[in-house]
């Protein structure tokens, strides 16, 4: 690729850190080229909220049977499934979805976030049921390693990586031996260990490679990640004959919320109320209290019942009242902060596979956008959209506050991006950065069987949905599975029962 082109390519930086780290903006190198800025988000009262700041109550000035908090996907399908009640969804940000959302260039949709689900899946029933039809995306995941692209990596993949024939033998000695553990039955031995304990004695290029997978699909390099997760992952991945059972849609899993977006506000817009950050969830004797500010303006209303569908780390901020234990369990949940650079081309540059993997570079792995509506009739690529997720070590979060950090970090995606197709001669006509602070939980050593029951206890008219609600994982499946049992809590409460024991299976 011409890199002295660069100079000519448009870079957008969009997306939100809410309550993200301090940050000295005046230390933030200017950017060397203009940025455009789109659908940023002014984060101070977040900051406010975390560091602290009390903000008193004014008197309700509405009522109503539920209050939602969270305009993503967790949020948007408890408001979906509470239609028939007077609800009140609350976003802080201008648009729905949360990471799952999508954006468009000259009308081709693309991930920002959430891309796959499987074909069985919560997701899946519930795109069918609002009426998306989920496409398959019949391609396992390979990867590019030393400038050679191996598909199907852990299958027929592993005698054509470019290694040395000691590191491929790792490689199959460690797929043959974790396929041995019996999972289920290990389950809470293996969650208190780390995936890096597994990997000890193995090619270090073995542990490069489940430090991009891990970081990619559930926040943690192999050293953070809970050897249940990583070990019942290797069985989905080398399963021997096993078909791809995962789907997507154009745009990845921004659809089903756009789908619920505009499902709700055929005949609800009035209760959803975008632009309103909340500041504080008061439960009391019959009622709750939430305290918000929309409009410049501080305002509170009263529900019979809230349904917290946002992070734990911003829950146990704003949710009064809370146990100590259930506290401290929420502050335990660490979450990766998660950059997601799409690299627009006018000319094809890759069409081999949907998820490759890429470790030892920025991002982590990219997806062709449009790969599960390449095969409709007529369809014609105009452009080759390439999504590179680029999840960052917590420590880097920093990074995303200023628009010149963003585009260093996109600047360098595009980088090594070009270097694994030195002869493709072809530069993007766009990079768009899409910035999360705070928005995948780590699934570390005892999150699941310890710290996540703890954490999601419902209060007694307070339910707690979002994707860091079930585990072992953050996901669209399990943001939509929480929402569906807060909701039925929600219900019982109504009904005047008491909300039910959340159990959930060790491994999916």
């Amino acid at each position: 690729m011409e890199l002295d082109r660069r100079k000519f390519i448009k870079f957008v930086v969009a997306g939100s850190i809410a309550a993200s780290c301090p940050f000295d903006f005046a230390l933030a190198a200017q950017p060397e080229q203009p940025v455009d800025v789109v659908a940023g988000e002014h984060f101070e009262l977040c900051h406010q909220v975390r560091d602290g700041r009390s903000f008193p109550a004014p008197a309700p000035s509405a009522r109503h049977d539920v209050a939602i908090i969270g305009g993503g996907v967790s949020g948007l399908t408890a408001a979906y499934l509470m239609r028939d009640r007077d609800f009140v969804l609350m976003e802080k940000e201008t648009h729905w979805g949360g990471n799952a959302y999508s954006a468009d260039y000259e009308g081709q949709e693309f991930a920002t976030g959430a891309a796959f689900t499987g074909r069985g899946d919560t997701a899946s029933q519930l795109a069918q049921e609002i009426g998306l039809e989920p496409l398959p995306i019949d391609s396992p995941d390979g990867t590019i390693v030393n400038g050679v692209y191996v598909p199907d990596t852990w299958r027929s993949g592993l005698n054509d990586l470019p290694y040395p024939a000691e590191v491929v033998r790792g490689f199959k000695k460690f797929r043959d031996a974790m396929m041995r553990v019996d999972v289920k039955a290990r389950a809470r031995e293996l969650d208190s260990m780390s995936l890096a304990k597994f990997l000890h004695g193995y090619p270090n290029e073995l542990t490069a490679w489940w430090d991009a997978y891990g970081r990619s699909n559930w926040g943690g390099c192999a050293a953070e990640t809970s050897a249940l997760v990583g070990i019942g992952t290797m069985g989905y991945l080398a399963a021997q004959g096993a078909p791809d059972d995962r789907v997507t849609f154009a745009g990845g899993l921004g659809a089903i919320t756009r789908r619920l977006a505009t499902i709700l506000s055929r005949s609800h817009s009035g209760r959803m109320w975008s632009g309103a950050t909340i500041v504080a969830v008061a439960p009391e004797r019959g009622r709750v209290v939430v305290t918000y500010v929309r409009d410049g303006a501080l305002k509170s209303l009263e529900a019979k019942a809230a349904i917290i569908a946002i992070p734990k780390f911003i829950a146990r901020r704003v949710v009064a009242g809370l146990p100590a234990a259930q506290s401290q369990a929420m502050a335990k949940i660490p979450y990766a902060p998660y950059a997601v650079v799409n690299l627009i081309f006018d000319a094809p540059v890759f069409n081999r596979g949907y998820d490759t993997w890429c470790p030892g570079n920025a991002f982590t792995d990219f997806i062709v956008a449009d790969w599960v509506i390449r095969k409709r009739p007529g369809y014609r690529q105009r452009n080759n959209i390439l999504t590179c997720y680029t999840p960052l070590p917590q420590a880097r979060r920093a990074e995303l506050l200023s628009e010149a950090g963003c585009r260093r970090l996109a600047a360098q995606v595009l980088s090594d991006f070009c270097k694994l197709f030195p002869k493709a001669n072809a530069n993007p006509v766009q990079v768009h950065l899409y910035r999360r602070g705070h928005p995948m939980m780590i699934s570390a050593p005892r999150i699941y069987t310890e710290v996540l029951p703890a954490a999601r206890r419902p209060l007694e008219r307070v339910f707690f949905a979002n994707t860091d609600s079930r585990g072992p994982v953050s996901s669209t499946d399990d943001g939509i599975a929480a929402a569906r049992r807060a909701v039925e809590d929600a219900g019982r409460l109504f009904a005047g029962r008491k909300a039910g024991e959340i159990v959930y299976a060790a491994v999916r």
